[in-house]
């Protein structure tokens, strides 16, 4: 299971950076699309996009933090599932079969790491833990 996460988690990381990259870098008359979007919010996704495919694997390569996968995971499942709704509101349903694929194989990630196989890191408690 372990390595069917890593894999997953790997080929989303690579969609998600170079998707949030384009956003990131591309004119705004490029980003037009028949939905019309203000195009802060295309950025704002485009970073929410490369900072999701960066949680998904630094935290488990670098044993820091690793309970940040699932999150970042669960992050582009929410991202995705907005993908979805607005590519079913342009065009046919299969138009959004890719979205939706996408969505479910972050939510197999939140839930792998989360419950499945989750990484166990090197992580300090809190200091705050100790003030109580």
């Amino acid at each position: 299971m372990n390595v069917a996460l890593w894999i997953v988690q790997g080929l989303l990381a690579a969609l998600f950076l170079l998707a949030g990259g384009a956003k990131l870098v591309m004119s705004a008359d490029q980003m037009a699309g028949p939905v019309a979007l203000p195009v802060w919010f295309l950025r704002f996704i485009g970073v929410a996009e490369v900072l999701g495919g960066l949680g998904l694997i630094l935290p488990g390569l670098l044993r820091i933090r690793p309970g940040l996968t699932p999150l970042a995971a669960a992050g582009l499942v929410i991202i995705m599932i907005g993908a979805t709704i607005v590519s079913l509101m342009i065009g046919p349903v299969a138009l959004a079969a890719m979205p939706f694929v996408v969505g479910l194989l972050a939510a197999f990630v939140a839930y792998g790491r989360w419950k499945l196989a989750p990484i166990h890191g090197t992580s300090q408690p809190s200091a705050l833990q100790g003030a109580r």
